[in-house]
């Protein structure tokens, strides 16, 4: 570090000014990466699911259906005026720019399940154009159709509708979140920097790696699937990081002049130190986010991605061009002041009070604070967890309100089918296997090379509706069932229709119903490594700074006991549909989503741990100097407390922002790291860290001799 602050203050401006125009430079392509986002990405491509889809579409060129929609004659289906009705109208959809094939419930035999309940409404279905932007292609004939067709309703849904509503919603909700942010933060960052120059640094900082984060969006988009989510983790952990960066920075330039340090000096040592926490805990952050890539999934990888490219930068930003900013203004950056006096911190006040406080009864301060995480947590006890659908849009949305029709209008799912590949089967096999799967539980019905089978019945006389149905030794099977596909019921089933017993052949099971249901199971296998990848890196690297053995697991064991509040809080706010008088209307599930969940616990982990480094750096440096637990746990708090509780409160102002949004998800992520952030900078920070380190005394300290050894080779903390 004292290489890098000796180039930084000789090569000032350079520094400064290249660093922007580098960034400058990177936005030509990196506000280009919206246009290739997606907004799906929680299906598993190694699962069973989809290596089904890949036989279907190599085997059987079967393409899903990207429009499902429904006509609603309000007069019986059957009659023959609707069916020309219908015949027009599937001319019109089939001459629209960007679409290729079309469908309806007469083209495809007039099955039961593509008839409404009452009879009077039938599916259609649509298949887009790759070579467009399908989104648009479905937005453009939803809004052609908003007023129906002759006389009829018209509901236009399915993947491509949903993501062009999801990609619009996001956009519009990131313009609401920021300027809803935005005011707030500029207020408190006067309030906690103290004068207009420093409340501009962060913004530099912060507006520096979000923008620089977007080029690496853009690359990732050029080689792989990207979620659009990425955009809104960016946005709000660009900006929180580089306020709290920024803040332990200027702060600690401060201390530094008002101990009669010049500029040069000041701004050495500033690196040297805060530069040196600031770079260890983006490194924690960057390694606790990296565990979302374990995931299979693309929705969790693009976090990951998006996440370590705006810590890496925002420590960038931080440790090299804040520095030749500060070096540049000097002492102007206590100029404009909106705060009278000293703006220098101080070992003395109201955080030291509060940390001899607790201190003086740290037993009692921690059965009060334990009991309350764990009352919070227990809230949880009852999680069940899901994946979205159309229903994280608002409840008014068209496309939600297409699906409802289908939901309480229709007896089966004929959308999402299970699609069964059956390997090596011969008649008579075949011919049992959906006798048997007819009559599991929750099937309508099945379709076959053989016909359609319903209740162990089969009608033979559809069979030639079905002669697709066969390619080489695989043979396809469907089986429309009747519960929501991406629900735990539907996962149920999955399981169910694996179950069956065969002999002689292979099955795989695929379709909507098994791609949620192996989505699941991929985050629920892979969970295990991922806790054991943040556990083992956090453990790690707090040692190789504290060379304590005692403070990294004592920091592990709160941050999961605040991870356990948060879930059981966002528990009964999201499946239970608390606080919506509060933070806006959402449609409850009765499952909250489990990839959400997995982005809020590494999010938040890893931001606790910044806060855990803030804190500890200042009390190890008391300790260090010869001052007892007690005083070093003390002054550190008082020195760190100010910029945690600040950057913390600013911080969750960034995420909650997100709360305006109309996307639950994206709601529930902005609550629950909004939650998780000011939870751990007061109960954990202010009154568990000082109480459990009064009990520890010097064993806070501890390492046997061989890691102490190890430590002083490779600690990172000199």
């Amino acid at each position: 570090m004292k290489r890098l602050a000796k180039y930084v203050i000789s090569h000032s401006k350079t520094v400064l000014f290249g660093y922007v125009a580098l960034i400058a430079l990177s936005s030509i392509w990196g506000f280009q990466a919206f246009a290739g986002l997606k907004g799906g990405g929680y299906d598993d491509p190694n699962s069973e699911s989809a290596k089904v889809s890949q036989i279907l579409e190599a085997e059987f060129d079967v393409k899903s259906a990207d429009l499902v929609g429904i006509i609603d004659f309000g007069s019986p289906a059957d009659d023959t005026s609707n069916q020309l009705l219908t015949k027009r109208f599937m001319e019109e959809l089939s001459g629209t720019d960007g679409v290729d094939k079309v469908e309806s419930y007469y083209d495809l035999g007039q099955p039961a399940s593509l008839k409404s309940n009452d009879g009077k409404a039938v599916y259609f279905f649509g298949y887009l154009s790759e070579d467009q932007s399908q989104s648009k292609t479905a937005g453009r004939i939803a809004d052609a159709y908003a007023d129906g067709f002759e006389g009829a309703t018209v509901y236009v849904a399915g993947f491509a509708a949903v993501t062009g509503e999801l990609n619009h919603s996001i956009e519009t909700d990131i313009i609401t979140a920021e300027s809803i942010a935005v005011p707030i933060t500029i207020v408190l960052l006067l309030f906690v920097f103290g004068s207009l120059v420093a409340a501009g640094l962060p913004l530099l900082v912060g507006g520096l790696a979000i923008v620089g984060s977007f080029f690496a969006v853009w690359v990732a988009t050029q080689v792989t699937e990207t979620s659009i989510f990425s955009v809104n983790l960016i946005t709000g952990l660009g900006l929180g990081l580089g306020i709290d960066y920024a803040l332990l920075m200027v702060n600690r330039y401060r201390e530094e002049r008002k101990r009669g340090r010049d500029i040069r000096e000041a701004v050495a040592t500033t690196v040297e130190t805060a530069g040196r926490t600031v770079l260890f805990s983006g490194l924690t952050v960057a390694l606790v986010l990296l565990a979302m890539y374990f995931f299979p999934q693309y929705f969790l990888r693009s976090l990951a991605l998006g996440g370590v490219a705006v810590v890496v930068l925002s420590v960038t930003g931080a440790i090299i061009a804040l520095p030749a900013a500060m070096r540049l203004i000097g002492d102007g950056v206590n100029r404009l002041k909106v705060i009278r006096g000293d703006l220098a911190p101080k070992d003395h006040g109201m955080w030291s009070n509060v940390a001899r406080f607790v201190m003086r009864r740290p037993v009692a301060i921690l059965l009060v604070a334990v009991f309350a995480l764990g009352g919070l947590t227990a809230l949880g006890s009852g999680a069940k967890f899901g994946q979205v659908d159309d229903r994280i849009l608002p409840a008014d949305n068209r496309v939600v309100a297409a699906n409802n029709e289908a939901r309480t209008r229709f007896s089966g799912r004929e959308a999402s089918p299970l699609e069964i590949v059956v390997t090596g089967a011969s008649d008579d096999q075949l011919l049992a296997y959906t006798h048997d799967l007819s009559q599991v539980a929750d099937i309508v019905r099945v379709q076959s090379p053989l016909g359609i089978t319903e209740d162990g019945k089969l009608d033979p006389g559809y069979a030639p509706m079905f002669a697709g149905f066969v390619a080489g030794e695989h043979q396809r099977v469907q089986a429309v069932g009747d519960v929501e596909p991406r629900s735990p019921e539907g996962a149920a089933l999955v399981d169910a229709v694996r179950a069956i017993e065969h002999d002689g052949f292979e099955v795989q099971v695929g379709g909507s119903a098994a791609i949620y249901n192996d989505s699941q199971k991929g985050i629920e296998n892979n969970l295990p490594l991922a806790v054991l990848w943040i556990v083992g890196a956090t453990l790690l690297l707090l040692f190789l700074f504290t060379g304590s053995v005692l403070l990294p697991i004592k920091a592990v064991l709160l941050n999961f006991l605040s991870l356990g509040a948060t879930l059981g809080f966002l528990t009964w706010v999201f499946m239970e549909g608390h606080l919506q008088w509060l933070i806006g209307d959402f449609t409850v599930t009765g499952t909250i989503d489990s990839s959400t969940i997995v982005l809020i616990a590494v999010v938040a982990f890893g931001l606790s741990m910044d806060y855990e480094l803030f804190l500890l750096s200042r009390i190890k440096e008391q300790h260090d100097a010869g001052h007892g637990t007690t005083d070093s746990v003390a002054v550190g708090l008082q020195r760190s407390g100010r910029i945690i509780t600040a950057a913390a409160l600013v911080l969750a102002v960034s995420f909650i922002g997100f709360v305006s949004s109309g996307v639950s998800i994206i709601k529930m992520m902005g609550l629950g790291i909004a939650f998780a952030i000011l939870l751990d900078a007061t109960i954990v920070r202010a009154l568990l860290v000082p109480a459990l380190m009064r009990l520890f005394g010097e064993l806070n300290w501890w390492a046997p001799s061989w890691l102490k050894r190890l430590h002083k080779r490779f600690g990172l903390d000199h």
